[in-house]
């Protein structure tokens, strides 16, 4: 039999399968690998979660290992079980729990060849974090990244920059046969209904600061033309990291203005009921809708005229690939990951991080918001560009085969 027709094992370990970022491109790759090359099983370490449905609709076996503790060693008991069992020739691990407890109990079962998976850069990692990665890197072949960013980050605490892979996420373009909603049924669902009349709204291009109150005012009294509300969405875990209470602040601004607007925020998180609360004690729950976790974001995004990240870091963001792939121009925080996504000025723009001065970052996201905005040609060119660029640059064929270049490269083909 030649090399290139034998069957290789490949065994994930990932903490939950949310639907989140890291969890999403394990499935996608689990779901696509070549089935002549390659067996796939999943091992989850937590919890199963909305994506297992995905897993299950391909035939891909997932074991649910139930771990319970922060150090638990009956789990790890159990995912040593499930490898001696599937015998892997590649453990592949995702994220910190995933790599470590994935890591160990492979090179405790003999597993030759093992890949890590790092996807953000993991602010909240402490010198105990730092310690357990550098220890384990001994005997992994490879880290896979997403992003330049993340290899940077990872090779700044000491880690070793050659052992990392970067291979960008992936983005399935929209299929034709999801029908979006309608503008008008979408706002009809938000209860902002776009029959009634919208008032009047001052132009802003040129805005000016008023630093003792920490608002803006218009420097004309300009009247443009009357127009439906405009869509802002933001896709994001609610989390201190994705700052959406500085997203409040910039919509609060914009209302001081009596712009026409609807903002949708999708997704959940810890931080959930103080969004709620900062929203509603702020006035703006006639404006912006937390809408939770969504199956049916592919329906709800083709609403959307811009979608905002205004994450402090990130890996590298799904939500901002599948805006693009929708021709939806985004403006983000200009940070590892943002800014391999997005071209400024050509597919979005990119607002710097202005570090602790959050008044200046909430004054420059509400100006490029406004500005584009305001400019209907601009944000229609934008869009066009961004979605070639996605189908480009971010297909599943081309991470695909990336992996499949990595495994063939760790096996010795």
């Amino acid at each position: 039999m030649h090399k290139s027709s034998i069957m290789h094992k490949i065994l994930f370990v990932i903490p939950t399968l949310d639907r989140s970022g890291a969890e999403k491109q394990l499935v996608l790759l689990a779901c696509n690998l070549p089935r002549d090359k390659f067996e796939v099983e999943v091992a989850v370490l937590t919890r199963g979660g909305e994506l297992e449905s995905e897993l299950a609709k391909y035939g891909v076996k997932y074991h649910l290992i139930d771990k319970r503790l922060k150090i638990d060693p009956f789990a790890l008991r159990r995912l040593k079980n499930v490898i001696r069992q599937f015998q892997p020739d590649i453990v592949h691990t995702w994220l910190f729990a995933g790599n470590s407890y994935g890591r160990y109990a492979a090179i405790s079962c003999g597993v030759k060849h093992i890949i890590a998976g790092e996807r953000c850069v993991d602010l909240w990692k402490g010198k105990y974090h730092f310690l357990i990665d550098k220890y384990l890197e001994r005997r992994t072949d490879f880290i896979v990244t997403n992003s330049e960013g993340v290899k940077e980050f990872y090779a700044q605490h000491g880690l070793h920059a050659e052992k990392f892979a970067v291979i960008p996420n992936a983005v399935i373009a929209p299929e034709s046969k999801t029908i979006p909603f309608s503008r008008d049924e979408f706002l009809d669902r938000l209860g902002a209904s776009d029959s009634k009349p919208v008032g009047e709204y001052v132009s802003v291009i040129n805005p000016k600061y008023d630093h003792e109150h920490d608002t803006y005012f218009p420097l004309s009294n300009e009247l443009p033309e009357r127009q439906r509300p405009y869509i802002i969405g933001i896709v994001a875990r609610l989390w201190a990291q994705k700052r959406i209470t500085d997203a409040l602040w910039m919509f609060e601004s914009m209302r001081f203005l009596n712009l026409h607007f609807h903002a949708v925020v999708i997704g959940d998180g810890p931080e959930r009921d103080m969004l709620l609360r900062y929203r509603d004690e702020w006035g703006l729950a006639d404006c912006v809708h937390f809408l939770g976790h969504r199956n049916d974001v592919s329906r709800i995004m083709p609403n959307f005229d811009l979608l905002l990240n205004i994450s402090e870091y990130e890996g590298q963001s799904n939500s901002i690939l599948e805006a693009m792939t929708f021709g939806i121009p985004v403006i983000a925080t200009n940070i590892s990951g943002n800014n391999e996504l997005v071209v400024d000025g050509e597919t979005g723009i990119l607002i710097p991080d202005s570090g602790n001065d959050f008044r200046k970052l909430r004054r420059d996201f509400v100006k490029a918001i406004l500005t584009l905005l305001e400019n209907k040609p601009r944000r229609i060119q934008m869009g066009l560009a961004a979605k070639k660029h996605a189908t480009e640059h971010f297909s599943l064929e081309k991470m695909i085969e990336r992996h499949v270049s990595l495994y063939d490269s760790v096996l010795g083909f």
